[in-house]
């Protein structure tokens, strides 16, 4: 049996049984759902641990191991224009479905009230005093201390503090370099073993992470909430098959192969709602698509970084459901306005947790929707994250694979 349907069985297992204990409603078997949570937590850990070492010593060897450092200034230029290309792909095909979805969906005649949390998550929000702007955004992206990055998870500033360093690791001369490069290999390759170890337990880590969500969200989506959460999850699912033919006709590589190898990295995906502990899975997927290490180890982690592939989908959800909840009519000027923030400002999301939230705070405020209802989505993130985390993930390795194919033909 293959690693990819043991977690494929694990995550079955895990949503039937916690469909099963929500539908009971026993408080007694919710409990023991409960309980296996720190299952759940201690495997995702367990891969988010290998991320940052992992993260360094691809991009150190991806790039310092190039005998020609400009070839890696044409990737860096390669990997810019094909994630403004996906995302602006994405945003032409998926927004006029999601507003048609919309637009089928019945006005309410009240208001219903605010889910629970949601009122407290949009109060956080407006409180939050962090900037978002592109201007911040980009002074904060050199870190003052590039261990705290690392130690805060900002993986954005870390990112480019690896590429200086491995630039410049490749202009120490060649006994220097190839020492150094000898040893960030030996640690890419020691993390890798590491990464399969967690990997083989990943049906236990799973089932302890889909359990409790299913257990407590079973019976919790209903009404205008629910009607977001359904829409949100199938526009996602959506969005990942319109990354499909995008490989294919631009990354030269067939559906089904592409399918097999992103398998894996999905599934993390589904049960972790993390990109970044994807990352690993991403890698082996890339070797089994025998993509280049030098496009693996540059591209990847600065996808899982900084490229928010879901992010037209994502954002112009949100703001219909809104628009939809409080009566506000959306139109195309204002979508417009959400595809543009979606395809340049999403990069900019702070490292935080709810970044891509207080992205979307000026965003509604510029196409005139109340920023309270950002409280709204907050409080039913949990769900559709998931499915939104398979599309960042779908769309990282779509967007190595088209790269490493534009990377063979110049």
């Amino acid at each position: 049996m293959t690693d990819s349907t043991r977690v494929a069985i694990a995550l079955g297992a895990g949503l039937a049984g916690g469909a099963a204990i929500a539908a009971s409603g026993s408080a007694p078997l919710l409990a023991v759902a409960d309980g296996l949570t720190p299952l759940g937590t201690i495997w995702v850990n367990a891969i988010r641990m290998t991320v940052i070492p992992l993260v360094v010593s691809l991009i150190v060897t991806g790039i310092a191991g190039a005998s020609d450092l400009s070839a890696i200034g044409r990737l860096g230029t390669r990997t810019a224009v094909v994630f403004v290309a996906m995302l602006s792909g994405i945003a032409a095909v998926m927004m006029p479905v999601i507003a048609v979805t919309f637009s089928l969906v019945p006005a309410l005649a009240t208001r219903p009230p605010l889910p629970a949390g949601a009122a407290a998550a949009a109060q956080a929000v407006a409180a939050n005093d962090q900037a978002v702007g592109v201007m911040a955004w980009l002074v904060s992206i050199v870190p003052t201390n590039p261990i705290a990055a690392a130690a805060s998870g900002n993986m954005v500033s870390l990112v480019v503090f690896t590429v200086l360093l491995a630039v410049a690791i490749g202009q120490t001369p060649a006994a220097s370099r190839d020492a150094l490069v000898a040893i960030f290999r030996a640690l890419a390759d020691a993390m890798l073993v590491l990464v399969r170890w967690v990997v083989a337990v990943a049906p236990i880590g799973i089932f302890g992470l889909i359990l409790p969500l299913a257990a407590h969200g079973g019976a919790g989506v209903a009404g205008a909430v629910g009607t977001y959460v359904v829409i949100y999850s199938a526009v996602s699912i959506l969005g990942v098959l319109v990354a499909y033919p995008m490989v294919v006709l631009f990354g030269g590589v067939s559906m089904a192969r592409f399918a097999r190898a992103a398998l894996p990295a999905q599934l993390i995906a589904l049960s972790s709602s993390s990109s970044i502990a994807s990352l690993p899975a991403l890698v082996e997927a890339a070797a089994a698509l025998t993509l280049p290490a030098r496009v693996t180890g540059f591209v990847l982690p600065l996808a899982v970084s900084t490229f928010k592939f879901a992010g037209p989908v994502s954002w112009t959800t949100g703001a219909l459901f809104i628009g939809h909840f409080y009566g506000i009519p959306i139109g195309a000027t204002q979508l417009i306005t959400i595809a543009l923030a979606a395809i340049f400002l999403a990069f900019a999301a702070p490292g935080v947790p709810r970044g891509a939230f207080l992205m979307l705070t000026p965003l509604f405020l510029a196409i005139g929707l109340p920023p309270e209802g950002i409280g709204i989505l907050i409080a039913a993130d949990a769900l559709p994250d998931l499915f939104a985390t398979v599309l960042n993930v779908t769309g990282d390795l779509a967007a190595a694979v088209i790269i490493a194919r534009l990377d063979a033909t110049a």
